[in-house]
């Protein structure tokens, strides 16, 4: 995606706070007129843009307290990758809806699921089993049948199989639900993988298995890389929140 049409990626560059000292007791999620909302000392937490810090989901927002409450003497947004990803949800993408659904849209047209490996056979048959379901999901769930080829050449997908990605993403009317789509996209470079696992078809863990198929290939071959896997398990908590949040409205 383009960052600079990005929803997603405009809000978080405004939310790269450093730490800071525990300002609050207690933090815990509160009902008021059908919406939870976090509450720091009794008090409504506000995000970076001082909207509410609020969600639909009572789980997801009981989600976001305990992210408040496991800090020690000083506030780890790095440690709250709920928190940051509902910061995002409101102060960007309930602002841009339609462009946040066109950037996840635009990922349907070169999905990573849609590109395969010709040699070794045994990567390729790896790349089967861990893409095919979600592949399959799409054509009985969505009607979208996507064209699969060997190699990096650009394969065309049909307009009809385009269009009915974007008429599922245009049931998500939820930012909190949107914006986790958004973020597992970015992280698996899979527009169906998102969908399949905000949908429950597929286990987030699977998804993120799916996406590394090549990756852990390759380690295996030529060993692991520990800052590499640090990096990727940072991104796994990114990937588990913004699952989290998708699965929160399951409209598709």
């Amino acid at each position: 995606m383009n960052d600079g049409a990005n929803p997603m990626r405009a809000a978080q560059a405004n939310m790269r706070a450093p730490e800071i000292t525990r300002f609050y007791k207690t933090a815990e999620a509160r009902e008021a007129d059908g919406i939870h909302a976090l509450a720091l000392d009794g008090r409504p937490a506000r995000t970076p843009g001082r909207n509410r810090l609020a969600a639909a989901d009572p789980a997801l927002m009981e989600r976001v307290a305990e992210e408040w409450r496991r800090q020690g003497e000083t506030v780890n947004l790095s440690d709250m990758p709920l928190t940051r990803l509902l910061n995002a949800a409101i102060d960007g993408v309930a602002c841009k809806m339609e462009e946040t659904r066109a950037a996840i849209a635009a990922y349907a047209g070169s999905d990573l699921l849609c590109y395969r490996a010709d040699e070794p056979e045994s990567l390729a048959d790896r790349q089967r089993e861990a893409f095919d379901p979600a592949l399959e999901w799409a054509a009985e769930t969505l009607g979208a049948r996507f064209n699969v080829a060997a190699g990096i050449m650009p394969v065309a997908q049909p307009p009809q199989t385009l269009a009915a990605v974007r008429a599922a993403l245009d049931k998500v009317d939820d930012p909190a639900a949107l914006a986790g789509l958004s973020v597992m996209t970015s992280l698996t470079g899979s527009a169906l993988l998102a969908l399949a696992v905000a949908d429950g078809a597929m286990m987030p863990e699977e998804a993120w298995r799916a996406a590394h198929v090549d990756e852990d290939f390759q380690a295996e071959r030529w060993g692991v890389d520990a800052e590499a896997m640090a990096r990727r398990e940072a991104r796994w908590r990114e990937m588990e929140a913004a699952a989290a949040a998708a699965g929160a409205v399951r409209r598709i």
